[in-house]
């Protein structure tokens, strides 16, 4: 364990689409393995990880509803999707050697165990990236509500949340190539600028609590350890 670590205690937020890669559907194993591989490098500093991951790369809730559908199936669908996710990034985990649990916010004790904050903890101090699927377990709440909610319960001591760029903008980098990126922001200046970072839902729970969201590029290797450890480029989001 390194002296130099920034954050103890970590939650890391992966959106389903990052498993695609540049697939349009799916899981890239390879990317998976990647991003795998990243969670062991900051394992490997001594630092508490656990993960909450989305399903977009196979199925979104909203979806179902935009086309006059049952939101709340799609939404369950949806959860579903995380699942497999979970279930992905653990495989890929367990080929690098690092202990690793799938806990599910829905019951389904013969693919995974269900969650609760006791046995959350319990195998963090045991050592083991802890991964969290199914959302919060119920419909209408993204998995960055269930990322923020998750950081809560876990006494994380940031929520990073990687995503397509290295940090906040402005706008969309990708569609606005001189929007301003941010490297330091309040929860308060998120919300009041309707930045599209994570849901309000989830800012205003981590902003409640206390806990900085880091926003990072999920597509740079190694650059999950490096912010560990106070280097590489991310914003950071406090009070």
């Amino acid at each position: 364990m390194t002296s130099d670590i920034r954050y103890r205690r970590v939650l890391l937020k992966v959106s389903g689409e990052a498993l695609m890669g540049e697939q349009g559907f799916g899981i890239d194993v390879a990317v998976v393995d990647r991003i795998a591989a990243d969670i062991a490098e900051g394992r490997a500093l001594g630092v508490d990880i656990s993960v909450v991951i989305g399903g977009g790369n196979i199925f979104r809730g909203v979806a179902v509803a935009s086309k006059g559908g049952d939101r709340v199936i799609g939404d369950h669908m949806g959860m579903l999707g995380t699942v497999i996710n979970a279930l992905a990034l653990r495989t890929s985990l367990i080929k690098l050697g690092v202990d690793a649990i799938v806990l599910s916010a829905i019951a389904m004790p013969e693919i995974c165990e269900s969650f609760t904050q006791r046995a959350a903890l319990a195998h963090q101090a045991a050592g083991r990236v802890v991964i969290f699927a199914g959302g919060t377990g119920n419909p209408f709440f993204t998995t960055d509500s269930a990322g923020a909610l998750r950081a809560a319960e876990m006494g994380a001591a940031a929520l990073f949340k990687g995503t397509q760029v290295d940090g906040i903008y402005s706008a969309d980098p990708k569609k606005v190539p001189d929007a301003t990126r941010f490297d330091r922001l309040t929860h308060a200046e998120v919300l009041e600028r309707g930045l599209a970072v994570m849901d309000v839902a989830a800012v205003a729970l981590a902003r409640e609590n206390h806990i900085p969201i880091v926003v990072f590029s999920i597509h740079q290797k190694g650059e999950f350890a490096r912010i560990l450890v106070g280097a590489g480029r991310a914003t950071v989001v406090s009070d």
